[in-house]
């Protein structure tokens, strides 16, 4: 995965939406960044990005799919917004010599983050360098009480199909039954169905049964392709 075509498509799509004045203002937080700037800068302008860029809708075309997927195959900025983008373009302007540095510096902002902060960092971490790195931080956000939270790392998100173990995947999907998250939405989903998680899904499905509560299609769709 390329860092740099990451950083230039984001720009790039981020550059057709924002006036002249925004995309400067944001030249100069990455510039200053990347540059060791101290983390107050780092942390005023991350929280600052809505008010300079703006929250407008990301407009996509079918070129733009095509470049997603040959760059990072998975990854769906589906109704990202444009705050959204320059974020992540702030988180990737922090230097990346040093991975420990690098990964404590981000871990700081999801320390200190607002909900709408937290979305798109999740989102932004099957693009982040070192992603291994990030497996505790992403098991975090699935036991999460927020449901937008929860979202960010579960759904269009290639993050845990790719990093989690089998016990934080199964946690991952029956939790995104109980709080009604599509599990359409799940990328992985079928490729990482296991045993154990085909007898978390019957053991639950027999609870709500018992409750007289509805079960999920989904739910034994999955059952049934069980390897």
């Amino acid at each position: 995965m390329g860092l740099i075509s990451i950083s230039g498509l984001l720009y790039h799509w981020l550059s057709r939406q924002v006036e002249q004045d925004s995309l400067i203002w944001l030249d100069k937080k990455r510039r200053q960044i990347n540059n060791g700037s101290p983390n107050l800068v780092f942390f005023t302008a991350f929280s600052a990005v809505p008010r300079y860029i703006g929250k407008q809708k990301l407009k996509l075309t079918q070129d733009d799919w095509k470049a997603v997927e040959t760059i990072r195959p998975g990854w769906c900025p589906e109704n990202w917004s444009c705050d959204r983008i320059a974020r992540i373009l702030l988180i990737l302007a922090l230097p990346q010599d040093n991975p420990d540095e690098y990964v404590q510096r981000v871990e700081q902002v999801f320390n200190v983050a607002d909900v709408g902060e937290l979305v798109a960092l999740y989102q932004a971490l099957p693009l982040l360098p070192f992603p291994e790195r990030f497996r505790f931080r992403a098991a975090e956000g699935i036991r999460s009480n927020m449901t937008d939270v929860f979202n960010a790392v579960a759904l269009q998100n290639p993050y845990p199909a790719e990093y989690f173990d089998n016990i934080a995947w199964n946690q991952m999907v029956l939790k995104a039954l109980f709080v009604g998250s599509p599990l359409n939405l799940i990328y992985g989903l079928e490729k990482r169905n296991n045993s154990d998680l085909s007898q978390m899904l019957i053991d639950y499905a027999r609870e709500r049964e018992a409750a007289n509560r509805s079960v999920s299609r989904e739910l034994w769709e999955l059952v049934g392709n069980k390897k």
